[in-house]
């Protein structure tokens, strides 16, 4: 997949068929539209193109409620490129760009460096300064630039329509299964593997201390089964511990990643590591002794080590 980064740079192509958004997810709604992006591509010998932006232009134009994230950006480029997308460009939103006219977007953008055919985008789509651009918009401008416009409805997974935002909520409220049905896939977050306090080593359980930025989503504090990816691509069955630690720290204590890999023994320290969640087991919660926790995180491993393995 060719990535494009530099706004004096182009693809080198005969004519696209584009889509244009955030695509934070890359969730099956997403991937329908990508769907008819590229059967409307091959039925006119045209690649296709993804239009995104990096940061989420919430975070310049109304930070106080920009929105944590579901994927980073290498991330989301490595689903594009899974979905078979020829081209990504990544336009660097900034405060120039939200102050960027409609009519320049899809002059300098569409139309002389993607030489758009098609342009596929949500039904309420809007760009542009002041959201000025939408599809009747584009609808116009491709009738003199030479391109069509698709205006296309929210997918919907058993009458739940498909969203970031949804997706989202979803997780916030540990409820990982809906979140994935909706993502296509387990959620997953990524961080570097930090030294803690060692407590977790001291009760029989070692974890990976993953470090996630602050950005992205995580699901409610409690307990997981789900997986740990290792740099060469390998991957442990994972019982995942998610929060405070209020056993120790009451409310006091940093909300901490902490998976601990079933029948693993390595050194995990610097590795970035990946995370995904699969299957909710219970909340976060404060036991009588900690040797009620020892035995709780023990049936905690085996309900993960059951669920994973099927």
């Amino acid at each position: 997949m060719d990535v494009i980064t530099d706004p004096a740079r182009c693809p080198d192509t005969a004519g696209t068929v584009v889509t244009i958004g955030v695509f934070d997810g890359v969730h099956l709604g997403h991937q329908a539209v990508l769907d008819q992006v590229r059967r409307l591509a091959a039925a006119r010998g045209c690649s296709t193109a993804v239009v995104t932006f990096e940061p989420h232009p919430a975070v310049v134009v109304r930070p106080e409620s920009a929105p944590l994230l579901l994927t980073d950006l290498d991330q989301k480029l490595e689903l594009l490129a899974a979905l078979g997308v020829d081209h990504v460009v990544v336009v660097t939103f900034d405060e120039a760009t939200s102050k960027r006219s409609a009519e320049d977007f899809v002059d300098e953008t569409l139309v002389r460096c993607l030489r758009a055919k098609a342009v596929v985008v949500g039904h309420d789509f809007h760009f542009g300064h002041r959201r000025e651009g939408n599809v009747p918009f584009l609808a116009e401008a491709g009738s003199r630039h030479g391109f069509d416009v698709l205006g296309l409805h929210l997918h919907a997974e058993a009458d739940v329509a498909v969203t970031s935002t949804r997706v989202r909520e979803l997780l916030a409220e540990g409820e990982v299964d809906a979140a994935n049905a909706l993502l296509g896939r387990p959620h997953e977050v990524r961080g570097v593997v930090e030294r803690g306090d060692g407590r977790a080593r001291t009760l029989g359980y070692p974890t990976a201390n993953v470090d996630v930025p602050g950005s992205i989503q995580l699901p409610a504090d409690g307990v997981y089964a789900g997986w740990y990816g290792h740099p060469d691509g390998s991957w442990s069955l994972a019982a995942i511990s998610l929060g405070r630690r209020p056993q120790f720290y009451e409310d006091r204590g940093d909300r901490l990643l902490e998976p601990h890999l079933i029948d693993y023994d390595g050194d995990l320290y610097g590795q970035v590591g990946r995370v995904r969640f699969t299957h909710r087991i219970r909340g976060q919660q404060v036991f009588p002794s900690v040797d009620d926790l020892t035995r709780q995180i023990g049936s905690d491993v085996e309900t993960a080590a059951r669920l994973l393995r099927g």
